[in-house]
Protein backbone atom coordinates (compact mmCIF):
# COMPACT_ATOMS: atom_id res chain seq x y z
CA UNK A 1 0.00 0.00 0.00
CA UNK A 2 1.18 3.51 -0.70
CA UNK A 3 2.29 5.75 2.12
CA UNK A 4 -0.02 8.38 3.53
CA UNK A 5 -1.17 10.67 0.75
CA UNK A 6 -1.43 14.40 0.88
CA UNK A 7 -4.43 16.45 1.96
CA UNK A 8 -6.77 17.49 -0.83
CA UNK A 9 -10.44 18.36 -1.36
CA UNK A 10 -10.73 15.48 -3.84
CA UNK A 11 -8.41 12.57 -4.46
CA UNK A 12 -7.88 11.76 -8.11
CA UNK A 13 -6.10 8.42 -7.65
CA UNK A 14 -8.07 5.52 -9.11
CA UNK A 15 -10.35 3.55 -6.80
CA UNK A 16 -9.47 -0.12 -7.10
CA UNK A 17 -10.89 -3.49 -6.16
CA UNK A 18 -8.47 -3.49 -3.21
CA UNK A 19 -10.13 -0.28 -1.99
CA UNK A 20 -13.56 -1.94 -2.29
CA UNK A 21 -12.34 -4.97 -0.30
CA UNK A 22 -11.01 -2.67 2.40
CA UNK A 23 -14.34 -0.81 2.52
CA UNK A 24 -16.13 -4.13 2.93
CA UNK A 25 -13.97 -4.95 5.96
CA UNK A 26 -14.54 -1.49 7.45
CA UNK A 27 -18.32 -1.84 6.98
CA UNK A 28 -18.30 -5.31 8.56
CA UNK A 29 -16.38 -4.08 11.61
CA UNK A 30 -18.73 -1.10 11.99
CA UNK A 31 -21.85 -3.31 11.75
CA UNK A 32 -20.56 -5.80 14.29
CA UNK A 33 -19.73 -2.96 16.68
CA UNK A 34 -23.21 -1.53 16.21
CA UNK A 35 -24.84 -4.91 16.88
CA UNK A 36 -22.68 -5.43 20.00
CA UNK A 37 -23.70 -2.02 21.38
CA UNK A 38 -27.36 -2.46 20.36
CA UNK A 39 -28.21 -6.17 20.72
CA UNK A 40 -31.82 -5.62 19.57
CA UNK A 41 -30.45 -4.61 16.13
CA UNK A 42 -28.54 -7.89 15.74
CA UNK A 43 -31.70 -9.31 14.09
CA UNK A 44 -30.48 -7.40 11.01
CA UNK A 45 -27.25 -9.41 10.80
CA UNK A 46 -29.00 -12.05 8.67
CA UNK A 47 -31.07 -9.55 6.69
CA UNK A 48 -28.24 -7.89 4.73
CA UNK A 49 -29.20 -7.52 1.09
CA UNK A 50 -26.29 -5.50 -0.29
CA UNK A 51 -23.29 -3.46 0.84
CA UNK A 52 -22.37 -0.76 -1.66
CA UNK A 53 -20.21 2.27 -2.28
CA UNK A 54 -22.33 5.28 -3.20
CA UNK A 55 -22.30 8.86 -4.41
CA UNK A 56 -19.18 10.64 -5.68
CA UNK A 57 -16.67 7.91 -4.82
CA UNK A 58 -18.78 5.35 -6.69
CA UNK A 59 -18.92 7.65 -9.71
CA UNK A 60 -15.12 8.05 -9.47
CA UNK A 61 -14.80 4.24 -9.44
CA UNK A 62 -16.65 4.24 -12.77
CA UNK A 63 -15.24 7.31 -14.52
CA UNK A 64 -11.90 8.05 -12.81
CA UNK A 65 -12.72 11.77 -13.19
CA UNK A 66 -15.11 12.75 -10.39
CA UNK A 67 -12.56 12.55 -7.58
CA UNK A 68 -13.09 11.25 -4.06
CA UNK A 69 -14.10 13.61 -1.26
CA UNK A 70 -15.12 10.85 1.14
CA UNK A 71 -16.28 7.24 0.92
CA UNK A 72 -19.99 6.58 1.52
CA UNK A 73 -20.75 2.93 2.22
CA UNK A 74 -24.37 1.83 2.53
CA UNK A 75 -25.59 -1.44 3.94
CA UNK A 76 -29.08 -2.29 2.74
CA UNK A 77 -31.19 -4.61 4.84
CA UNK A 78 -34.53 -6.34 4.45
CA UNK A 79 -36.76 -4.56 6.95
CA UNK A 80 -37.51 -6.50 10.12
CA UNK A 81 -41.22 -6.51 11.07
CA UNK A 82 -40.54 -6.00 14.79
CA UNK A 83 -37.48 -3.76 14.94
CA UNK A 84 -37.08 -0.51 13.02
CA UNK A 85 -33.67 0.29 11.59
CA UNK A 86 -32.28 3.61 12.95
CA UNK A 87 -32.21 5.27 9.53
CA UNK A 88 -30.41 8.38 10.80
CA UNK A 89 -27.55 6.32 12.21
CA UNK A 90 -24.19 7.23 10.68
CA UNK A 91 -20.91 5.61 11.58
CA UNK A 92 -17.61 7.24 10.66
CA UNK A 93 -14.31 5.44 10.17
CA UNK A 94 -10.85 6.31 8.94
CA UNK A 95 -9.94 4.64 5.63
CA UNK A 96 -6.33 4.76 6.76
CA UNK A 97 -3.17 5.29 4.75
CA UNK A 98 -3.62 5.16 1.00
CA UNK A 99 -2.93 7.01 -2.21
CA UNK A 100 -6.32 8.70 -1.67
CA UNK A 101 -4.78 10.95 0.99
CA UNK A 102 -7.11 12.75 3.37
CA UNK A 103 -9.56 15.62 3.28
CA UNK A 104 -8.42 18.78 5.12
CA UNK A 105 -11.83 19.08 6.87
CA UNK A 106 -11.35 15.63 8.41
CA UNK A 107 -8.52 16.83 10.62
CA UNK A 108 -10.10 15.45 13.77
CA UNK A 109 -12.94 13.04 14.39
CA UNK A 110 -13.77 11.65 17.81
CA UNK A 111 -10.56 13.08 19.22
CA UNK A 112 -8.28 11.41 16.69
CA UNK A 113 -6.68 12.78 13.57
CA UNK A 114 -7.71 10.89 10.45
CA UNK A 115 -4.87 9.35 8.49
CA UNK A 116 -7.00 8.76 5.38
CA UNK A 117 -10.33 9.64 3.82
CA UNK A 118 -13.44 9.55 5.97
CA UNK A 119 -15.69 6.55 5.48
CA UNK A 120 -19.34 7.32 6.21
CA UNK A 121 -21.18 4.13 7.14
CA UNK A 122 -24.91 4.26 6.58
CA UNK A 123 -27.73 1.76 6.51
CA UNK A 124 -31.25 1.53 5.19
CA UNK A 125 -33.93 -1.08 5.79
CA UNK A 126 -35.94 -1.67 2.63
CA UNK A 127 -39.51 -2.91 2.62
CA UNK A 128 -38.69 -6.24 0.99
CA UNK A 129 -38.41 -9.83 2.24
CA UNK A 130 -34.95 -11.19 3.15
CA UNK A 131 -34.86 -13.32 -0.02
CA UNK A 132 -35.57 -10.36 -2.33
CA UNK A 133 -33.28 -9.71 -5.26
CA UNK A 134 -30.77 -7.22 -3.77
CA UNK A 135 -30.17 -5.23 -6.94
CA UNK A 136 -33.89 -4.94 -7.75
CA UNK A 137 -34.63 -3.92 -4.14
CA UNK A 138 -31.95 -1.21 -4.09
CA UNK A 139 -32.87 0.07 -7.56
CA UNK A 140 -36.52 0.24 -6.53
CA UNK A 141 -35.59 2.23 -3.42
CA UNK A 142 -33.35 4.54 -5.47
CA UNK A 143 -36.31 5.43 -7.66
CA UNK A 144 -38.41 6.65 -4.74
CA UNK A 145 -38.84 10.36 -4.19
CA UNK A 146 -37.10 10.61 -0.81
CA UNK A 147 -34.04 12.81 -0.31
CA UNK A 148 -31.38 10.13 0.26
CA UNK A 149 -32.22 7.97 -2.77
CA UNK A 150 -32.55 11.13 -4.85
CA UNK A 151 -28.98 12.14 -3.89
CA UNK A 152 -27.58 8.65 -4.45
CA UNK A 153 -29.10 8.26 -7.90
CA UNK A 154 -27.45 11.49 -9.06
CA UNK A 155 -24.08 9.71 -8.93
CA UNK A 156 -23.56 5.95 -8.80
CA UNK A 157 -23.79 2.85 -6.61
CA UNK A 158 -21.18 0.06 -6.81
CA UNK A 159 -21.60 -3.33 -5.15
CA UNK A 160 -19.19 -4.54 -2.47
CA UNK A 161 -21.04 -7.50 -0.90
CA UNK A 162 -22.24 -10.17 -1.47
CA UNK A 163 -19.34 -11.28 -3.66
CA UNK A 164 -21.51 -11.85 -6.75
CA UNK A 165 -22.09 -8.06 -6.85
CA UNK A 166 -18.52 -7.06 -6.02
CA UNK A 167 -17.42 -4.20 -8.29
CA UNK A 168 -20.68 -4.33 -10.24
CA UNK A 169 -22.60 -1.22 -11.17
CA UNK A 170 -25.87 -1.22 -9.25
CA UNK A 171 -26.77 2.29 -10.39
CA UNK A 172 -27.06 3.81 -12.96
Amino acid sequence: MASIGTPSERANAPLTEDHLKRLGKIAHKDREGLFARNPHLAVYRDRILLVALGQGAALHYLDGVNGVKDLDVYTFYAEHPDFAWPYRRRGVADFGPSELGWHPADERVRGKRFVGRAVDLLGRALQVPPDADPVAAVRGWLQTNNSTPRLLRQKAVIGIEPSRYFGKTIWP
